[in-house]
């Protein structure tokens, strides 16, 4: 369950197997072995799968959707650019002698890169080439390994480099076809004996392939996944290569960038990049794919698993601050729905309301007690009458009735907090200086912390929404009421009839007044805000309130109701502890691990990742069993031994054992946990204290 393996940098230590064969465990086997409440972790491992599954399912589709666009505009252009290579005007035969380049910005959140990289790879070989090659710089440090990697990705075929790699290409040549030159010749070659085929076809028989029904000559596309990586002398020098073929050959690249386009300008010289011919693409920025994720997968009562505050602050501080990776932040809330169902043996209600329902009439007498103690249970009992109270402690069938009832007003809680959650970001979003955030996120943070009625900000923003003229403010009103429109809960059924009202009484008005919010747009110094809010407060006193001023607040009245209704902390709700994880600094741990802290644990206590019972100590000691880097030799080798410390020959080390030693310390040193000093002849300092 622990995300780094720090015995992985230092060497594997083999240990000796039983004779007996051991079974192999399943994901279900691994999940309930050592589950908090055993009794119904299957029932638990289920649900969590299905929630798994579903966020999984949910996620892709949601990447697909925002990356469709990009993804079609590179599609076009690929077709386009291959059209123009089978027309012979004079303009199109200058744009066919340079080669065709989209250049890709894809943002800094290089983690994302891969899953866009293989859409675009299965696309363009579904329906306009089969010949597409991605490379990556890790894996073309010369140019000799860029032009191998192309060649066997296209030709799928062993590539011979040198002299040096012919050993290694005649042992795979016996799994693989006859091996090939490396150079952009022999994929000339290739190329041509490939398309006459399918040009060809067989004698009576029709094409089907949507590549094949495509142009005669479909293009070569490489792609290169991220530009900035490679060597800008291996990258020259590859374009040079290829732009002599290009009348031969139809290539084209695909640049992947997670800076800026400027970063081409600065790996190639105008002598190489005048051979390109680049079109720019930009994806959509890491920030508002967070957004959408958030918006689908968070904010909404299709997931009966929830996140509260803290743990949502970690995922999104991770986000901000590491990666940018939506797709990390994705695996943090799967991680936090493994951990909450492994370690909450009441998360067996954590699920659709019949579900639930269903499962509280199935709870045992264990598991009622565990209810008994939960802390928002605890609080709702103190609130009930004294024989209400002795019934709910000790009567388990009519505690399955109230916890029936319990669960019911949980989901109705969540249908009605998003809708009014939305609504209330609508109306505070458009207003100077963001009072409550300009992400909904940022209002989700708040109100999962508190009341957010109570806080100074939503005053602020009140007396701001009091200044709105007529316009404006039913432009925000009518956008409510299309949030609240799908909603089918009575209660936020009820408040769209109400805020209809509002809006029709709005519309009958005849007034006209301006905004005094109008200036404020443009100059948003808070000591000249303070100073316009004073003098509306002023002003309100000294006049009677117009018509429209009286329905202004009559309706932003309303609204605060509605705020105050269903935008409690989920804290406040009985039973919530069944569905929200809490857990901040187990997913911190996990997904922001620290590697040294985990290296020094795994010396001190190897048995904790090995799972070896020979490792396994009772008072603190390193067992003579574990690895060389874990042990003290001179005196724990020695002393495990049984070796007689009054012996002539204790003491002495022998060749074997100083060999071991020595790689213990040089391994401890490339771990940086010491390093040699020039005090004296082997001679080392320790670098870091403390321990596990």
């Amino acid at each position: 369950r622990d995300t780094t393996w720090p015995y992985q940098c230092f060497g594997c230590f083999v240990f000796k197997p039983s004779a007996k064969k051991k079974k192999t465990l399943s994901l279900a086997d691994h999940f309930i072995h050592g589950c908090e409440g055993a009794e119904n972790s299957e029932k638990r491992f289920k649900l969590c799968q299905d929630l798994w599954d579903q966020i999984k399912t949910d996620t892709e589709v949601l990447q697909d959707e925002l990356n469709r666009n990009i993804l079609d505009s590179l599609l076009d252009f690929t077709r386009k650019c291959s059209s123009t290579r089978q027309h012979s005007d004079w303009a199109s035969q200058m744009r066919a002698s340079e080669i065709p380049t989209a250049a890709l910005v894809l943002g800094v959140n290089v983690p994302d890169h891969d899953m866009t990289f293989q859409s675009l790879s299965d696309l363009l070989q579904q329906s306009v080439t089969p010949y597409v090659a991605s490379v990556q710089a890790k894996e073309c440090g010369a140019l000799k390994h860029l032009i191998k990697r192309v060649l066997e990705r296209l030709m799928g075929t062993v590539v011979t480099v040198d002299d040096e790699e012919e050993e290694e290409a005649e042992q795979t040549s016996a799994q693989h076809h006859k091996s090939v030159h490396c150079s952009l010749s022999t994929l000339c070659d290739w190329y041509n004996t490939k398309t006459k085929k399918s040009n060809t076809g067989t004698p009576g028989k029709k094409r089907s392939s949507p590549v094949r029904d495509g142009p005669q000559q479909p293009p070569v596309v490489i792609i290169f996944k991220d530009l900035e990586a490679f060597n800008p002398r291996v990258l020259q020098d590859f374009i040079l290569i290829c732009s002599r073929y290009i009348e031969r050959l139809p290539l084209m690249f695909i640049f992947g960038i997670a800076t800026s386009p400027s970063t081409i300008q600065h790996l190639l010289p105008h002598s190489v990049s005048s051979l390109l011919c680049i079109e720019l693409f930009q994806s959509l920025s890491c920030t508002q794919h967070l957004a959408t994720v958030i918006d689908k997968l968070i904010l909404t009562k299709q997931f009966p698993f929830k996140l509260n505050g803290k743990v949502m602050q970690v995922l999104i501080s991770i986000f901000l601050y590491h990666d940018f990776s939506v797709r990390k932040f994705i695996k943090g809330i799967q991680l936090a729905l493994l951990e909450h169902f492994h370690s909450q043996p009441l998360s067996v209600l954590c699920c659709k309301k019949k579900e639930a329902l269903l499962n509280v009439m199935q709870l045992d007498h264990l598991d009622l007690e565990r209810i008994r103690h939960l802390l928002s249970f605890k609080r709702y009992v103190e609130k009930q009458e004294p024989r209400e109270q002795v019934d709910l402690l000790t009567d388990d069938t009519h505690l399955k009735e109230v916890c029936q009832k319990l669960i019911k007003d949980l989901h109705k809680y969540h249908k009605n907090y998003y809708p009014i959650l939305r609504c209330l970001h609508t109306l505070t979003s458009s207003l100077p200086r963001y009072p409550l955030g300009k992400q909904i996120r940022e209002l989700h943070l708040i109100c999962l912390e508190k009341n957010v009625w109570e806080s100074e900000d939503y005053q602020s923003a009140m007396k701001l929404l009091k200044m709105l003229a007529k316009d404006e403010l039913i432009a925000l009103l009518q956008r409510c009421a299309e949030i609240l429109q799908p909603a089918k809960s009575k209660k936020i059924k009820s408040a769209l009839v109400q805020l209809e009202d509002m809006l029709t009484k709005f519309k009958q008005l005849d007034s006209n007044i301006t905004s005094p919010l109008k200036h404020l747009q443009k100059k948003t110094d808070l000591a000249q805000l303070q100073k316009t809010l004073l003098e509306m407060n002023e002003s309100r006193r000294a006049k009677k309130l117009s018509p429209f001023e009286v329905l202004r607040n009559e309706a932003l009245e309303f609204i605060d109701s509605l705020v105050k209704s269903h935008l409690s902390p989920p804290e406040s709700q009985v039973l919530n502890e069944v569905c929200y994880y809490t857990s901040s600094a187990t997913v911190r741990r996990h997904l922001n691990a620290t590697p040294r802290t985990s290296i020094q644990a795994a010396l001190n206590s190897p048995f904790y990742y090995l799972q070896n019972d020979r490792l396994k100590t009772e008072d603190g000691t390193v067992s003579n069993a574990a690895p060389d880097i874990c042990i003290a030799y001179a005196t724990v080798v020695s002393a495990a031994e049984g070796n007689d410390p009054d012996s002539d020959n204790f003491g002495k080390v022998d060749e074997v054992k100083h060999a071991r030693f020595i790689r213990a310390v040089s391994e401890l040193e490339f771990l940086g946990f010491i390093k040699s000093t020039k005090q004296k002849t082997d001679h080392v300092a320790r670098l870091t204290w403390g321990g596990c």
